[in-house]
């Protein structure tokens, strides 16, 4: 009689310590996930075949393009329509993107955070869908959209690219 007795006590202890272990995963795995954010690469780099150049690129692997006229400060793609082509690299309060030397942290109009390489912020253009693609190379506006090369601001257009319409924001 004394093991029936016995029996819901250690089905007790041991519901009790598997809580202990799962709340314990729980909380260090939480832990490791927001410290993840902080020190994992937000740009990388790429080798793109028909740049015939290494890129840079974002987690997903798509094209990082700046455009040549905005430095030091000045927004130039700003408006609703700009913003629908052109996507800021943004990172959240707190967070010092990783990944490439030369990395620092922009403050858009509106207050958000956009990544910037050498001090020109970072896009991706919403027509590259596969990491590779460089379809807003050259596309010509107040100034001209580039891939971010390392260690140069730009990279040269293709000999045999078209002329990309001009639009105004």
């Amino acid at each position: 009689m004394r093991r029936v007795g016995r029996l819901p006590a250690v089905l007790l202890l041991g519901a009790l310590i598997a809580a202990a272990v799962v709340a314990t995963l729980l909380v260090t795995r939480s832990s490791n996930a927001s410290s993840g954010t902080h020190a994992r690469a937000v740009v990388k780099t790429m080798r793109n075949q028909a740049l015939g150049k290494t890129i840079l690129v974002n987690r997903r692997g798509l094209t990082l393009y700046s455009l040549s006229a905005e430095r030091h400060g000045r927004f130039i793609c700003t408006t609703t329509f700009c913003l629908s082509l052109w996507k800021p690299l943004v990172v959240p309060r707190g967070t010092k993107p990783t990944g490439v030397g030369g990395l620092g942290v922009v403050k858009r109009p509106g207050g958000k955070r956009q990544v910037a390489y050498r001090g020109a912020p970072l896009y991706r253009f919403v027509q590259d869908t596969k990491p590779g693609q460089v379809k807003g190379n050259g596309f010509k506006d107040v100034g001209v959209w580039r891939p971010v090369t390392v260690g140069k601001r730009t990279a040269p257009a293709p000999a045999s690219s078209p002329s990309q319409p001009s639009y105004g924001y």
